[in-house]
């Protein structure tokens, strides 16, 4: 299973709905809710449609950075879970795009 499943069909990291950044960093430090979140790793295939397959691993992404804070999966600055799902679609900028996977703290 991929560390990252992403549907940012835009986004050049992604191929075939597998993530291949060097690291994905989601962002939204006081985030409450998956929509107050970003893959702040969004690159637009438009401009940078070299970057597919760009990970310095054998596979797809398997580095998974976290600065969302109130997300319960936050573990220092790593997420906790096995893998995750970033949504958008076919967005234009990394700021429609999201984790699907986050849960906010109680």
């Amino acid at each position: 299973m991929d560390k990252i499943r992403c549907d940012v069909v835009s986004c050049a990291h992604n191929k075939d709905r597998a993530c291949y950044a060097n690291c994905v960093d989601i962002v939204g430090s006081s985030a409450r809710d998956a929509q107050s979140t970003n893959c702040g790793s969004f690159l637009n295939k438009a401009h940078y449609s070299q970057l597919t397959d760009n990970t310095l691993s054998s596979g797809s992404c398997d580095c998974l950075q976290c600065a969302v804070e109130t997300c319960k999966y936050h573990d220092n600055h790593l997420c906790a879970l096995g893998s995750i799902q970033v949504s958008g679609g076919a967005v234009d900028y990394y700021t429609y795009t999201q984790c699907s996977s986050f849960v906010c703290q109680d």
